[in-house]
Formats: C-alpha cells, sequence, structure tokens
C-alpha cells in the first residue's frame, strides 16, 4: 500500500483501545511535510498540530522537516544527520498528545506528550513538554505567523538582555528564554 493511503503517524496512540476513522498520511501530515519551502504552503494552525506533524516527520525520516520547524535562530545549531540516524534508529510506536496549552503570554504555547517506541525491553515512552512560539514573517507582503518548535537541547550564547531569537523585539529573558531556561 502506497505511504499516502496508510494512516498518518500522527493518530497513532498505543493507549487507546481503538481508534475511530484515522486520517491517511495525505489527508493528515503529508501536505505539511510537502510545502514546508514554499511560502504559501500548509501551515501548522497551532503547537500541537506542529508537534503531531514533527512527530510523524520522526517516524518517516523527514529530518529537513524537523530543522525547518525549529526557530530559525536555532537551525544552523542541529545536526541534521544526527536527527536522521536517531529517527532510523527507532522502531516508532505511536504519539500521545497528553495536554496541549495553547496560549501561554502572547506567543508561546505547550505540548506535554508521549513518543513511544519499541525496545527489546518492550514499549517505552519518551515523555516531553515541549514549548512552541508564533513568529511573524515581516518580509512577507501579508504579516505571516507559522509556529515553530523552542529546541532546549541547543546551546546558543544569549545573554537574557539581548533581543529574542524568535525575532519578537522583546528581551530574551522576557520571551523564549522563559522557556529555554537551564
Amino acid at each position: 500500500m502506497p505511504l499516502s493511503k496508510k494512516n498518518c503517524p500522527c493518530q497513532i496512540n498505543p493507549s487507546l483501545e481503538t481508534i475511530s476513522t484515522p486520517l491517511a498520511y495525505e489527508d493528515c501530515c503529508q501536505p505539511y511535510h510537502n510545502n514546508i519551502d514554499k511560502a504559501e504552503g500548509v501551515q501548522a494552525e497551532s503547537a500541537e498540530r506542529l508537534m503531531r506533524t514533527r512527530y510523524s516527520a520522526f517516524v518517516l525520516v523527514k529530518a529537513d522537516y524537523i530543522v525547518k520547524t525549529t526557530v530559525p535562530a536555532q537551525q544552523a545549531f542541529l545536526d541534521i544527520n544526527a536527527i536522521e540516524s536517531w529517527a532510523k534508529e527507532t522502531d516508532w510506536a505511536g504519539l500521545e498528545i497528553v495536554e496541549h496549552t495553547p496560549k501561554l503570554g502572547k506567543r508561546h504555547a505547550q505540548v506535554e506528550f508521549k513518543a513511544y517506541y519499541n525496545t527489546e525491553d518492550g514499549l517505552q515512552a519518551h515523555h516531553e513538554l515541549s514549548s512552541f512560539v508564533k513568529v511573524t514573517d515581516k518580509t512577507a507582503s501579508e504579516n505571516k505567523e507559522r509556529w515553530y518548535f523552542l529546541d532546549p537541547t541547543v546551546s546558543m550564547s544569549v545573554s537574557q538582555k539581548q533581543p529574542c531569537i524568535c525575532g519578537s523585539g522583546e528581551k530574551f529573558k522576557r520571551c523564549c528564554g522563559v522557556y529555554l531556561a537551564n
């Protein structure tokens, strides 16, 4: 069966007994994955939607998508080969969204999730609370907004008083610094 006709990976949740009519990949995450480089392309309308498309990108080994949906200031610090290798080596088993907090302040959101994977010892879960920021593209003809993942594992030299990495114009400590604090 072609991938586009299969159920989208983001809807598979091993803790649910039944899934009521899951969407096919072509009707769910594929439009996001295929249009990441297009300014007019499909963009995630919420942090939860972006989280789901990123999970599917890990399952389907679309490392380029993972990089491009991370806040632009962090993208150069990501190791695309390591992301691809980890995605390939992991036997993904499903995604569970535990909680989505869609509005934290002016432009931030959080998604708590469990990404399940199989190991020799059985089913395991990577449990995480991820932060996201909505960035306005001021270079576009109309101010378009796009959600990005804030990667807490990226080591950057940013002082608390510098402008924020998301381009909001606010100081880092009052914007994304709240969510990237070590």
